[in-house]
């Protein structure tokens, strides 16, 4: 009798959790999606799969990546905000979200209203790089050069609303340059052009800049980020160089759909930091050039007050520039 009361208390008390706090218990007891809004083989989807292990140990669970391309990685944010709110789909994106709240007016979804946020998993320079036969040889020389009248300059970058092309938008701009933005589909592309001489800059990863500045194959000008970048002791950041506006960074975060409860929030970033606290992680973004952010920045709420902040710096760069996605 008194395992029959003990047993209908028990139930009782089940019954009246809130539904969030139920689930939360038991979260997670299935695979996880992390849906990533690029195809595989660029820097979003090698930094799903870098956390990927480290996360799924710390969940207890698999998580399974799908890669969602398109619309400037507007398809996989409209795809994950409409899933169910339960911890099982989440979203790994860049600046591009940002970017694209200003980029695609036609959007089915809001950033900010239609997902919470995580946490904030990776940051990476960038460098503004010059074909390399330019004749500038210092980002001195380059402003003389590029200011001199009659100079026909080309900037590739990787297609509309891409980070390459939004961060050259910006440099150009700051710089008082007068440029012929020339697209390219994907990073590759762009980069062989630059290589062969078909196009004078372009934005390029740090680490993928690095190897080819050393050798001799193609000239670094600058760094763009936060801070230097080791691959490229020589190279002084934009700010140091006076340009203060131009110490942004490339990042990455993880985000799930609006509503999704706060205990699965707090599991996920719990999971995220575990993660970047994995040896095998930090590792491998270190001799990948990206960098972590500090741990008081590894909570839900910084990675909502970066996005926040985000919108608006890209909304002005795209508006100012009469740029558009469609």
């Amino acid at each position: 009798m008194l395992h029959a009361r003990a047993f209908a208390a028990a139930m009782l008390a089940a019954c009246l959790l809130p539904v969030g706090a139920a689930s939360a218990q038991t979260y997670p007891d299935r695979p996880v999606t992390m849906m990533v809004a690029f195809p595989p083989g660029g820097a979003d989807d090698a930094t799903a799969r870098i956390i990927q292990d480290a996360m799924q140990k710390a969940l207890g669970q698999p998580i399974v990546i799908e890669n969602v391309g398109g619309a400037g990685g507007m398809l996989a944010a409209a795809k994950a905000a409409k899933a169910t709110p339960d911890g099982y789909t989440i979203l790994l994106h860049q600046n591009a979200l940002a970017a694209g709240m200003t980029l695609y007016p036609d959007r089915t979804f809001d950033a900010e209203r239609d997902f919470v946020a995580i946490g904030l998993v990776n940051t990476a320079a960038g460098t503004l790089a010059g074909r390399p036969d330019l004749p500038p040889k210092t980002f001195d020389e380059l402003l003389r050069w590029v200011r001199t009248p009659g100079q026909d300059i080309k900037v590739g970058h990787p297609g509309v609303g891409s980070y390459g092309h939004l961060a050259s938008v910006l440099i150009t701009q700051e710089l008082g340059m007068k440029v012929t933005q020339v697209p390219y589909r994907g990073a590759g592309p762009a980069l062989v052009d630059l290589l062969g001489g078909q196009v004078d800059l372009s934005v390029l990863s740090a680490i993928a800049a690095a190897p080819l500045v050393r050798d001799g194959k193609m000239r670094g000008y600058a760094v763009i980020g936060r801070s230097r970048f080791a691959g490229l002791p020589g190279l002084k950041t934009m700010g140091e160089l006076g340009y203060k506006k131009l110490d942004f960074d490339f990042w990455h975060m993880l985000l799930a759909p609006a509503g999704t409860p706060r205990p699965i929030v707090d599991k996920l970033n719990a999971a995220l930091r575990a993660a970047l606290a994995d040896a095998r992680v930090r590792k491998t973004y270190a001799d990948g050039g990206m960098d972590q952010y500090p741990p008081e920045e590894e909570t839900p709420e910084a990675a909502a007050a970066l996005l926040k902040r985000e919108i608006p710096f890209w909304g002005e760069v795209i508006r100012t520039n009469h740029i558009s996605g469609q």
